[in-house]
């Protein structure tokens, strides 16, 4: 019983040190306080639903920028009749001491259906491919912001040609001051860098 309780401390230890990489208080409070609204952002072994720290453990960096596709997005509070519309955004590109290329438009679905994505599944046309988070080697810790905006009624949003031909330096105010979309309804985001840093 006796040599128990050294591996109990070494346990709690190594738990909590796990906890404070990816927990949203490990983060600055201005990190923390963009999410809101309950969006949740779902990856086969990643479950997102408050700001966050990609940790390294389980290689979960290096899945989410090589490997797992475009993640499952759940907003539970959403309207069955109203339509939405989804950006993911890198406002750190191609770092965040020098955001030259913000925001990276990483996502754009729109006419999304509130009565799918209440369940969990997203239904709407892309304006965007996904394209998953690969911030550049020895860029730091970038974020990645989702953002889900109520689409006014009879609102086609689309992109211009000139935004079409580029990710890079999108004006995301213009965007959303365009079609009238106001403020996200609900808000995530999580902080990741480059796998092999």
């Amino acid at each position: 019983m006796a040599g128990l309780a050294p591996f109990l401390v070494l346990c709690a230890y190594v738990l909590g040190f796990y906890r404070v990489e990816a927990a949203p208080d490990a983060l600055s409070s201005l990190n923390s306080s963009f999410c809101h609204g309950g969006l949740e952002v779902i990856y086969p072994e990643l479950d997102i639903n408050n700001c966050l720290i990609i940790p390294k453990h389980m290689k979960l960096r290096d899945k989410v920028s090589t490997v797992w596709k475009s993640p499952q997005i759940n907003f539970s509070a959403a309207h069955k009749k109203k339509m939405y519309v989804l950006v993911m955004v890198d406002p750190d590109a191609p770092s965040r001491t020098k955001p030259t290329s913000a925001h990276w438009r990483h996502w754009l679905v729109v006419n999304i259906q509130g009565s799918t994505l209440k369940k969990g599944h997203m239904h709407g046309t892309t304006l965007t491919d996904y394209h998953p988070p690969t911030p550049p080697q020895k860029s730091g810790f970038h974020r990645y912001q989702f953002m889900l905006f109520k689409q006014p009624p009879d609102t086609a949003v689309s992109l211009t040609e000139q935004e079409k031909s580029v990710r890079g330096k999108w004006d995301l105010q213009a965007f959303i001051k365009r079609f009238h979309l106001g403020a996200p309804v609900a808000t995530l985001q999580f902080l990741t860098q480059n796998y092999k840093d």
